[in-house]
Order: C-alpha cells, then structure tokens, then sequence
C-alpha cells in the first residue's frame, strides 16, 4: 500500500461543502476530502490534493467497489452532507459534518460515519494530512486506537476511528469490511481535542442537524425555487465567520478560472464588495442577525485603518486583519495542472472605487430593515462619502481587478453615484446631520459625467470605459442598483448589446479580453456566474418576463448536483474558479427574488 504520486483530477463541480463557521473542507463524490484549511478558513491546508496529486494530503473514504454509482445529497435544510454508493451487490452511506460547538474558539472537526446500508461492503480509509499546504514533512505516530500527525511548528491532528488503524507511508490507513447495518466512525481533528473520539456520535449528528435547519427556518422566502434559494442561503452561511462576522468570498484558493491557465487566484478573504452583496441576500431573506454581524465588523475594519480612517482597502483577512500578501505555492502542480497556485492576494492593495458604492448600499439597507445607524456609524459614514466626493474622478483598478494600469470605468462611476445617493437618503430618512449641498453637487456630477463619458453614440449602448466602446458585465448592475430605468431605451439598447457579444446560452462573460488591453494575464477564462444572474434580473426587469425565466431556468440546470455553484463556466456549462462562490450565489438569489414578485403579481414586496 505504498504511497504513489496518483494523479487524480477531481471536477470542480464533484464536490460539497461542509463547515463549522471557523473553517469548510470540500467533499469530492469519490468520498474524498480532498481540500481543508485548518484550523480557520484562511490558514494553511492539511488536505491539497484537489490542487495537486493525492500524496498532497486527502482523506479518502469508499468501497471497493469499481462499478458502483456515486450520489450526493445533503440532508433537508442542512450542511450535513451524504455520499452514497449504488452497486449491483449493495449500497453504501458516509455522512460527513463538521459539528458547530457553542464555544465559538472550538477547534474543528470532522466527523464521518459510513454504514452498510445493504449487502456485504468492502471499503478502504487513508487519512494523510499534509501539513502548511504540503509543505512541511508530516509524520504519522500510532497512539493506542488512533493516529497522530506531527509536523515541526504545526499544529497537531488526530484520527480516531471504531475500527483498527495501521500506518502506511505517514498516512493512516484501514481495509475492513461491514455487514448490513454495521457502521464504521471516524473523528479527525486536534490531538489535544478530548472530543476527538470514535463513539456515538448520534447527539452530535442531531445537534448539528437541528442548528442548520433552525437556522433554514428564520428565512422568509416561500417563493418558487425555494430549494435553490435556501441551498444558495445555507452555501453563504457556511462561508460567514461565527466569531467575526465576516464573510469570504469562497472557501478555497488557487482553483483555475480556466483549465492549465494561470487566473488562480486566493477568495479567503473577506472582499468589501461580496460580502456587502451578501448582506443584501441576507436582508432580502430575513436574515437580520448575520447582516448586522458584518456591518459592526466592517465598522471595525475602518476603524482599525488608522491611517486612513475613511479609506476602505478592498479586502480584508476574516479576523479583519489588513495584510493579505500574495504568494505562489510552486510546490503544488496546481488543479488539472493549473499552475501557479497562489496564497493571498495582492489586490487588497489595490484602488477600487466601487467597494463603497456597496458598502453604502448595504449600510442603507442595514438601517432600512435592521439595527438603526449609531452616532459613531454615521461619523464613518460621513468620512466615508467625503472621500468619494473628493475621490470619484480618479482612475482605478475597477471591480475586476484588472492588474495593468488604472483607468475610468464606468462601474466605479456608478458605485460612487451609488455611494452619495444612499448617504443622502439615509441622512433623509433618519434626520441626520450631512453637507447636503456639497454631496447632492456631487451625484450629480458623477450622474452627469456618466452620460456625458460613458455613452457611447456610435455604438449606441454604454461602454465600459471612459470615452471606449467595449462592454462589461458589470454593467448590468446599472438597472438593479436604479441608476437608469430598467425599461429606459438607452439601457434597453445596451442590454441588447451584451446579449448579442458577451451571453452564450444564458451564460455571461465579464468582458472581451480583446477589448481589455488591461487585462495583461495570459489565457481566457469561464462565464461569469454572477453576471450571469444579474442579466436575469435584468431582463425580468426590462418587462421579458418569460425570457428571463428560461434562463433563469438554464443556469440553475448549470448546478452541481448539490445545488451549489463556483466562481465560473465554461462553454458546456462545467464549473471554474473557486468554489462555492458567494457572489454566485447572492446573485441567484437576488434574480430567483424578483422573478418571483413578478410572477406573483405582488409589486409592493420588500423594496431596495
């Protein structure tokens, strides 16, 4: 059973997400665990090999069986997920969770119980962590009916399992056989953990169990694809830090945006822009709790950017630290040999003025439907809207962080008119003290300079930059945000247009790479599933009612099969990038929102 380099591409889309609200690990349907960071989302993995070959780190868990059919599901309203294998001479269960304790500093663990459901079956176990992203030499130690994993200045793991373990090559081991009925646990976790024990994990299955669906009971949506939606709200949830209240943007690092391309790239970390996102999703559905939680930490977060009080970086690391350097792990062989592998990412450094058009958004929206804006919040708010106002002509780096020289993009305008717009109506409609004036001057201005700058008569649509010609998805944000009427010709005109150059099949491409000489990295890349979402909305919006839900229907079909979706598509619908994407999902939820208020005649629902 010697260890060997094995080369096993597992599909982006194979995989489900389970997670404690300190850290996820990705399920492959193979029954592998093939990705965790541990003990925090944002700290090094234990298990690479989804960005690398097997001997990277995994926890594999299957019957030896070769012709059976693989199925996923998680249970009803839950992050409890089932792998079940489906074969001629029996069937096979493994539940996988990772239990949330009422001690928010508990370390993580995962817990897996396979069971033979009927028949005779045979199954092999190898649990080989890998420590610092399969950097650091891990050794296995045998301790009496577990297996420890050291690694010098790392933290130590344990596996413990009900049946006997034996070591192969640092890695812990086990071929055994059940019969119907029979059960076999595993708890993989810190070695000084005393939860860490293969007993009857039955309580904590069922307290696990219950805090999901609690949780998936607080929402208000009864609408159609309420599965969709609440699968698309339990995928955020999973990604949203308990202790912190921040929010990632996916689970993962290092996934390609294109298979052997290098658009690899970090999304552990909290974006100001998602996550602001999110919290709209969140009010939308009811969630005020979590929606609160991320406004007190982003307060934080400026506060803490003592150099520049109001000047808002575009992402921070989860516990709201600001450094986020990027690094490239050359080590890795990369996801289907997408290389490099990056950690961290540099565009934290970056200026994008389009994050406080979100942040904005979702502090009106915050204030709207949750807790009142203190005294202190508004302080913030004012410098914050100061800045844009002093900020807003400049250049920058955009919403997709394009990495060659900064330049006037039509999205920044927006964001920025959008910034203004909901400082000025939340000043309204809490009686606040601002420099009306000076601030109403200024919308104006930016409303102005966009259809001035950004309006292309030639082209007759918008163009994505200053005086240009090109199209980006991120235009379709104008209607939604209410900068332009969704029906208003000019905007009717220039959703045509990304209808006819950016949409295959209902799937939308951020832009052109030839028409984006900025965009200096080499290669293409998927659809953007977001924007994808958003061209939905818009047409539902613009009155093509019927045409929205089939394609709404058509990407929702572009699902794993769990319901959950990564960063990007690629031309036949197969999944790219990160996974599972928070904005990807924020966006289906907002476009499932309005679909269904549309469908339902009902105009006077919860309103923006």
């Amino acid at each position: 059973m010697a260890e060997t380099a094995r080369t096993v591409i597992r599909d982006i889309e194979h995989h489900g997400i389970i997670g404690d609200l300190r850290t996820c690990a990705l399920v492959a349907d193979d029954g592998t665990i093939d990705y965790l960071c541990w003990p925090n989302l944002d700290s090094p993995s234990v298990f690479t090999a989804l960005l690398d070959s097997d001997i990277a780190g995994l926890f594999s868990l299957a019957p030896d069986w070769s012709d059976a059919r693989r199925l996923q599901l998680y249970l009803p309203d839950s992050n409890v997920l089932q792998t079940r294998w489906l074969a001629e001479s029996g069937v096979a269960e493994l539940t996988d969770l990772m239990p949330i304790c009422s001690d928010e500093d508990a370390l993580p663990r995962l817990i897996r119980r396979v069971v033979a459901i009927k028949g005779e079956v045979r199954l092999r176990m190898r649990c080989a962590p890998r420590h610092d992203y399969a950097r650091a030499r891990t050794q296995a130690i045998a301790d009496d009916d577990s297996v420890r994993f050291e690694a010098e200045g790392q933290p130590s793991l344990r596996l413990a399992a009900s049946i006997p373990l034996e070591l192969d090559e640092e890695a812990a081991v086990a071929m055994f056989t059940l019969h119907e009925g029979e059960q076999a646990l595993f708890v993989f976790g810190s070695a000084d953990d005393e939860k860490v024990i293969a007993d009857n994990i039955e309580p904590c299955l069922q307290d696990t169990l219950h805090f999901w669906q609690n949780w998936t009971r607080k929402s208000h949506y009864r609408g159609r694809w309420r599965e969709m939606v609440e699968r698309s709200a339990l995928a955020l949830k999973v990604l949203t830090s308990r202790k912190h209240g921040s929010i990632a943007a996916a689970a993962t690092f290092g996934l390609p945006e294109t298979l052997g391309g290098e658009r690899n790239w970090d999304y552990r970390a909290t974006w100001v822009r998602d996550a602001s996102f999110t919290v709209y999703a969140f009010m939308r559905l009811g969630y005020t709790e979590e929606a609160n939680h991320f406004m007190h930490w982003i307060g934080q977060c400026i506060e803490n950017s003592t150099e520049l009080p109001h000047k808002l970086q575009v992402m921070y690391r989860l516990d709201g630290h600001c450094e986020f350097k990027e690094e490239s792990l050359d080590h890795l062989s990369g996801h289907a040999y997408s290389t490099p592998v990056r950690i961290g990412n540099d565009a934290y450094r970056q200026v994008q003025l389009d994050i406080y058009g979100e942040l904005m958004d979702a502090v009106y929206l915050a204030n709207k439907y949750g807790e009142a804006i203190s005294h202190q919040g508004w302080q913030r708010v004012i410098r914050i809207t100061d800045y844009v106002c002093e900020n807003w002509q400049n250049p920058d780096a955009g919403i997709w962080e394009i990495r060659g020289e900064p330049q006037h993009f039509l999205h920044s305008r927006l964001m920025c008119w959008v910034a203004i717009d909901r400082a000025l109506r939340l000043a309204i409609k809490r009686s606040l003290s601002m420099p009306y004036q000076r601030w109403y001057d200024a919308r104006a201005a930016i409303h102005d300079d966009i259809w001035a700058n950004f309006w292309n008569k030639e082209k007759g649509h918008f163009s994505a930059t200053r005086g240009g010609d090109s199209l980006d998805g991120a235009l379709l944000l104008m209607p939604l945000l209410r900068f332009v009427s969704a029906t208003d010709p000019c905007w009717l005109a220039t959703l045509d247009a990304i209808k006819n150059t950016l949409v295959h099949d209902g799937m939308v491409k951020r832009y052109q790479l030839a028409d984006t000489p900025s965009d200096t990295l080499k290669g293409e890349e998927g659809s953007f599933t977001a924007c994808s979402f958003w061209y939905v909305e818009c047409l539902a919006r613009a009155g093509r009612l019927e045409e929205a839900r089939l394609e709404f229907e058509k990407m929702i079909r572009y699902a794993n099969p769990l319901g959950l979706f990564s960063e990007e598509l690629d031309a036949r619908g197969h999944h790219l990038g990160n996974t599972p994407q928070a904005l990807s999902h924020l966006a289906l939820i907002s476009a499932a929102f309005f679909i269904d208020r549309k469908l339902s005649g009902n105009g006077t629902q919860w309103q923006p």
